[in-house]
């Protein structure tokens, strides 16, 4: 029986849920934002399908397309800045969270543990998720595919219900057409959920139907792609493509790390051992045995995901609030806790935002730190006295003149070129509008839109921009090339082969293009293709050079003319 203190009712778990997803979410539209890393190739695909390009016809790229078609509406919406990828965050973060706590609802879970799931999920997966990716894109499809299965299965009865199974199937192949290995296990996962459902109940129908939905819609979006070379640019894991899909690898990272799935996994089989002596009733408990298959099916993908997928290497954090979730419901049944009382629920929402308190202490810290100032070194440089003579060679001293080594110097930096956010200037160019980036990046981008050719030639200027200021071709503006065999992005093994290499480097050597921009990043196995920076050397005059906006600074960007 619910507790006749419980903190909510029906309508204030939804209330308290919408606020805690929509509230959060909402955070990124009231900051401005360092130059984030990578973030070129989510803006030029969104700008290219804004400006009415198709996938694969007129730009190649290994992936589906299903990543960029909420940044492109956006960008209709907003306009090709880089603060609409943001926006476009937003909206993705809202309809994470009401998918997690739809997923959980139809899982019957209880109110307090689904609203401290809800606060978990926020905290640990999509709070600080403020830019489109698509190893985070291919995870959202997925919660709203099985928000959607998870409906069907557990809604009413009745025909309208096969909408839902559509809906499933739908937004699990566009998971997949973002990102093939988490599509895939989404997929897996569905089929998995689907086939408990067909065994225990006996409906063939429904895994049958979920197959010819998944197989109906893949065949309307690609069918109509299959003339514009899609076989060569979307097959993952063959020639020209490597696969990630690596055994080893997966056992290794499994076995050497993965402390928190393995844990998870560990609480998980122990809060199933009292279901393991009834193993005929769990089975029929259907709500409870799809929440466990669920649950182990996420940890399994979470395990996988991460070495398909391993950049950023917090791509596959979505597990924690799905194995808390079922932990918790479980031991609130089996230890009689009470979850349904306001100091008890009070105190665990406390230990959840303590356990992910980092997600938004950097917005605590600057006022902390002028409550409880941190301890401060003294620089030891343009010291005269007697006692400190020799402080010129101690870059940090104590007010006693002593040597400082701490946990924030006892490590020299010895890069002379980190130029640190707090020196981030912003650019007067509308496409970067409250995007701050080094200085040496906004007065270089300057100087190019100075150059004599880029003012003469205006938008007939052929441009070839290898780096990471693709918002540039607004900016300028320059006109992007297009056709089947022209990459989204140029990084060499992944998003372009060696064909595209050997395109490029021949309009280089024939002086095709009147500027070029090329991003010299040696720490990065051909991000940008090293040979064509040879090519570019020898066929071309360097007439620029500064810092590409990234941090550390262990990037520039350089820029060639026409001999």
């Amino acid at each position: 029986m619910p507790s006749t203190h419980a903190p909510f009712s029906r309508k204030g778990a939804f209330i308290a849920e919408l606020l805690i997803i929509i509230g959060f979410a909402l955070v990124p539209l009231f900051v401005t934002f360092p130059y984030r890393v990578n973030i070129f190739l989510s803006w030029e695909g969104a700008y290219r399908l804004s400006q009415g390009q198709v996938p694969y016809k007129d730009f190649g790229l290994p992936l589906g397309y299903g990543f960029w078609l909420m940044p492109a509406l956006f960008f209709k919406i907003f306009g090709p800045q880089l603060i609409s990828l943001v926006k476009a965050q937003v909206f993705m973060n809202i309809l994470a969270g009401l998918s997690f706590r739809s997923i959980l609802k139809s899982l019957n879970v209880q109110a307090a543990i689904r609203v401290l799931s809800v606060l978990l999920f926020v905290l640990s997966y999509s709070f600080f998720n403020f830019w489109p990716w698509y190893n985070q894109t291919v995870i959202v499809y997925e919660l709203i595919g099985l928000a959607f299965l998870f409906r069907y299965l557990m809604g009413p009865q009745g025909k309208l219900r096969f909408l839902f199974l559509f809906l499933a199937a739908f937004f699990t192949f566009l998971s997949f057409f973002t990102k093939q290995d988490g599509g895939g296990l989404a997929l897996l996962l569905s089929l998995t959920l689907l086939a408990y459902n067909t065994l225990q109940g006996k409906k063939w129908l429904d895994f049958v139907a979920y197959l010819a939905f998944y197989g109906l819609v893949a065949a309307v979006i690609i069918v109509p792609l299959l003339p514009y070379g899609f076989g060569y640019w979307f097959n993952h894991g063959q020639a020209p493509h490597n696969s990630r899909l690596s055994v080893y690898d997966i056992l290794s990272e499994i076995m050497g790390f993965s402390q928190w799935i393995k844990l998870y996994f560990l609480l998980v089989i122990l809060c199933l051992v009292p279901a393991f002596r009834q193993w005929r009733s769990f089975w029929n408990d259907r709500p409870a045995m799809l929440f466990a298959l669920l649950t182990l099916g996420i940890l399994v993908e979470a395990a996988i995901f991460q070495v398909t997928s391993y950049t950023p290497p917090d791509n596959n954090i979505f597990f924690h609030s799905f194995a808390f979730a079922f932990i918790a419901s479980r031991l609130q049944e089996q230890l009689k806790l009470d979850l349904g009382r306001w100091p008890s629920f009070g105190a665990a929402a406390l230990l959840v935002l303590l356990w992910w308190s980092g997600s938004f202490w950097k917005y605590l810290d600057r006022i902390v730190a002028r409550i409880i100032p941190p301890e401060r070194a003294v620089s030891g440089k343009g010291s005269t006295t007697d006692s400190s003579s020799y402080a010129i060679y101690n870059p940090q001293i104590s007010a006693t003149g002593e040597n400082v080594v701490s946990r924030n110097n006892f490590m020299i930096n010895t890069d002379t070129t980190d130029v640190p956010t707090d020196q981030w200037i912003f650019s007067d160019l509308w496409a970067f509008h409250k995007i701050y980036m080094p200085p040496s990046t906004v007065h270089g981008m300057t100087r190019l839109q100075q150059l004599p050719v880029v003012k003469e030639k205006k938008e007939a200027l052929k441009l070839l921009n290898m780096t990471e200021l693709t918002p540039l071709a607004q900016a300028l503006p320059y006109k992007l090339e297009t056709g089947s065999d022209y990459p989204l992005w140029y990084h060499l093994g992944v998003g372009m082969f060696n064909r595209q290499l050997y395109a490029f480097a021949q309009k280089i050597q024939n002086h095709h293009y009147d500027v070029v921009l090329y991003e010299y990043a040696p720490g990065n196995n051909n991000f940008f293709p090293f040979a064509l920076r040879h090519e570019l050397q020898k066929h071309y005059r360097k007439v620029d050079e500064f810092l590409a906006p990234r941090r550390p600074t262990n990037a520039t960007i350089e820029v060639y003319v026409k001999e």
